[in-house]
């Protein structure tokens, strides 16, 4: 489902930051090399994602989805002068281009990689964040919640990413849909956990935006 027509978004993405040059290269890399190009965040959406950043300034990020690094540059923009982003990908063969952009961009000596389940390192790690992106597998998004959570302070920042999921979260549900599922429940678990304020935002495929309280 597009939830805006091709020439609205380009309009809105021509009147917004404009993209950098190096995360269009690192688009391009992504789509010439990377299977799945699609779950590449984009010049829009890693512009609102900067801009939030740069607005909170937090100290430490945690990312649960890393990809090819397209949205850790742009959460890194934000970063205070000694803060740290800690982002998490299961697959270890993107770690490679991960790496090169990071460094490209200046951030790399603040961004630290983690390949594995997230439900697994989260629970380990000491930090309390500032600001988390969820963007991974999207069937454990309500167990993501329960890790990142103990993680956190009150004013905390949580984003989670494809929460519309093309549109699907308001058709009729396939019985078999286990993902679509897991959303709706995730969605309204947000809206009402006593700990969160919660906003959907309909930007790209659906962005959360929670704060602490």
């Amino acid at each position: 489902m597009h939830f805006l027509s091709e020439i609205l978004e380009k309009y809105i993405a021509d009147n917004s930051e404009s993209e950098p040059k190096l995360l269009q290269e690192l688009t391009r890399e992504t789509h010439l090399k990377i299977i799945q190009p699609r779950m590449l965040t984009g010049h829009f959406q890693g512009r609102v994602l900067s801009l939030l950043s740069k607005i909170i300034n937090p100290k430490s990020i945690l990312e649960i989805g890393t990809y090819t690094g397209y949205s850790a540059i742009c959460l890194a923009e934000g970063l205070q002068q000694a803060g740290t982003l800690h982002t998490i990908d299961v697959n270890a063969e993107l770690q490679e281009i991960q790496k090169k952009y990071f460094e490209k961009s200046g951030y790399g000596p603040r961004i630290k990689q983690y390949t594995g389940n997230a439900l697994e390192i989260v629970p380990d790690m000491e930090e309390t964040f500032d600001l988390i992106f969820i963007d991974a597998e999207k069937k454990e998004y309500p167990n993501y919640l329960e890790v990142v959570l103990p993680k956190t302070k009150p004013g905390s920042i949580i984003l989670s990413d494809n929460v519309l999921w093309s549109g699907k979260v308001v058709e009729p549900l396939h019985p078999k849909d286990q993902t679509t599922k897991a959303l709706l429940e995730y969605n309204k678990y947000l809206k009402e956990h006593p700990r969160l304020e919660t906003v959907l935002l309909p930007i790209r495929d659906g962005l959360t935006l929670c704060r602490v309280i």
